[in-house]
């Protein structure tokens, strides 16, 4: 098969790099044969990795490169000057058109640098935001800005709001997606000076179903499909949903364990249980796309397992098939 997604990944970034990296790459090409990994890193480290698979070999390709960024770098020196990083590699792959997207574990700051300064911005689109999706009782929402733009402005948001109900439609298939602002109440004046000024825009833009206000307790029950807000906002949100999520899962299975009928108990429920919770599993949902850029860029983890990059791989596929930043770019440079 010829025609492929390619996708250009950072091989050696992340705490679980590189096993865990090039182990979610060679899950993805087993399991769909559209997609094409460019695994960037250094070449004999890759190929020692990779000894015991069995995998399409067509659908691999290593790309040397003797650098690493370190999550400890400042992000636009370390993009300056290392040019032969896996990072940087990854990113040029976009850049050039070899690859439609790139998917890294590694540093964030280099990555949304990056991500601006190689790959580009979409004509129009002001800010590009970090955009995570995230469990909810009724199936998942989008998280828009949770990390790269930390002192947005009111016409920011409102991209963010676009931008986020196209991939929603597009990717996740919720028709006519639900948009709302984060806010300390759901009456339209409160909030900040920010919140305040941005919600008559989001109020009165036709290309949104925007509900209005969002309280960050009604975020997990499904209320809204798409949520914005700036990312200092959204970073905290998306941490301490990991980190409830994680002490739920801990309790729940520690309170199942505590006498002999709480064990019998769970072992009838173990499969519902399992499965209930597999829904709440962040690494299911892929890693978070960069959006408004000139191609995909998606961020994972830094402790992501196989699981997380082989979805993250995966969703690329759809994101390019359904040609989500043609539809920004036709969004953004005719309305704005």
């Amino acid at each position: 098969m010829g025609d492929y997604v390619n996708v250009a990944l950072d091989a050696m970034g992340g705490d679980n790099a590189p096993k865990e990296i090039i182990k979610g790459a060679i899950e993805a090409i087993n399991e769909n044969n559209k997609v094409k990994v460019y695994l960037t890193g250094k070449g004999d480290v890759i190929k020692t990795e990779l000894e015991g698979y069995t995998y399409p070999e067509e659908q691999l390709v290593i790309i040397n490169a003797e650098e690493i960024i370190e999550n400890a770098e400042p992000p636009v020196m370390a993009i300056r000057k290392k040019k032969d990083s896996s990072l940087v590699k990854a990113l040029n792959l976009v850049k050039d058109g070899t690859c439609d997207a790139y998917v890294s574990a590694g540093s964030t700051g280099a990555t949304l640098v990056g991500g601006q300064v190689i790959v580009g911005r979409i004509k129009g689109v002001e800010r590009p935001p970090l955009a995570p999706v995230i469990p909810t009782e009724n199936g998942c929402a989008l998280l828009v800005d949770c990390g790269a733009n930390v002192d947005a402005r009111p016409s920011h948001l409102v991209q963010f709001a676009k931008m986020g109900s196209i991939y929603m439609e597009n990717v996740m298939n919720v028709k006519s997606p639900k948009v709302a602002i984060v806010n300390i109440g759901a009456e339209e004046d409160k909030g900040n000076a920010l919140v305040k000024e941005t919600f008559p825009l989001l109020k009165n833009c036709p290309d949104i179903n925007f509900i209005g206000s969002i309280e960050a307790r009604d975020i997990p029950s499904g209320m809204a499909d798409v949520i914005v807000c700036e990312a200092f906002v959204g970073n905290v949100i998306l941490k301490m949903y990991e980190g409830v999520g994680a002490t739920l899962i801990k309790k729940v299975k520690a309170g199942m364990m505590t006498t002999l009928r709480s064990k019998i108990g769970a072992l009838l429920v173990k499969p519902a249980l399992k499965q209930t919770l597999k829904a709440f599993d962040l690494e299911q949902y892929g890693g978070a796309p960069m959006l408004g850029l000139n191609g995909l860029v998606v961020k994972t983890h830094g402790s992501s397992t196989s699981i997380e990059i082989k979805n993250s791989i995966l969703q690329c596929i759809t994101f390019k098939e359904q040609r989500i930043n043609e539809k920004i770019r036709e969004k953004i440079t005719v309305q704005d």
